[in-house]
């Protein structure tokens, strides 16, 4: 008798587990917020969207950065300096009906990029659950997915995806095509397949 009630109970409890573990979040509560310049994080977020849906926003700037990459890394730079925090010509309506919101975004300088400081910023995210991606250039995230934890204290932030994008300062640019889009998208299914969240 004592056997067939342990059976019950872990039967029970492996139900209740598998259910909480394997829950899909509604597509029209999942947002994902992405900065691109060269079109990798663009195509990362395009791979995420094909498998959870939801509202797909690229973040685009009041003043355009110039296309020159010096002078786009120097004005970076002095932004990081100084605190600035560039406009957004994006704006997002209703941002409360969102469960889940993906940001993605490239490492510049090592860091996370000044416009999506703005967006972390501009928008109250408390309560929400917060997935990071980052695109890089062989370097790795820096301090990218540190700084998003601290801009979201009330938030709740997972594990996020990182792969090597271009390399703009040799003038390499979009890269995410045939065997390399083809691992990151596998790698993408396993990363949402760890995170628990899915279609």
């Amino acid at each position: 008798m004592k056997k067939i009630c342990f059976v019950l109970m872990l039967t029970v409890l492996c139900s209740i587990s598998a259910c909480s573990n394997a829950q899909p979040i509604p597509a029209k509560k999942i947002l994902i917020v992405y900065l691109s310049r060269t079109n990798n994080t663009r195509a990362i977020a395009n791979i995420i969207h094909e498998q959870v849906a939801g509202k797909l926003i690229a973040l685009e700037l009041e003043k355009p950065y110039p296309e020159n990459y010096q002078a786009i890394v120097q004005q970076v730079v002095k932004e990081n300096e100084t605190g600035y925090l560039p406009p957004l010509k994006t704006k997002i309506d209703s941002i409360d009906q969102y469960d889940v919101v993906f940001v993605g975004f490239p490492t510049w300088g090592m860091k996370l990029p000044p416009p999506v400081k703005s967006f972390l910023k501009q928008y109250d995210l408390s309560g929400k659950t917060i997935v990071p991606f980052n695109t890089n250039a062989g370097y790795g995230i820096g301090s990218t997915f540190e700084t998003v934890k601290e801009l979201c204290p009330k938030s709740r932030v997972l594990d996020g995806f990182t792969t090597k994008g271009g390399i703009e300062r040799d003038g390499i640019y979009f890269v995410m095509q045939g065997e390399r889009e083809k691992q990151a998208r596998e790698g993408i299914k396993e990363w949402l397949r760890e995170i628990k969240i899915k279609k």
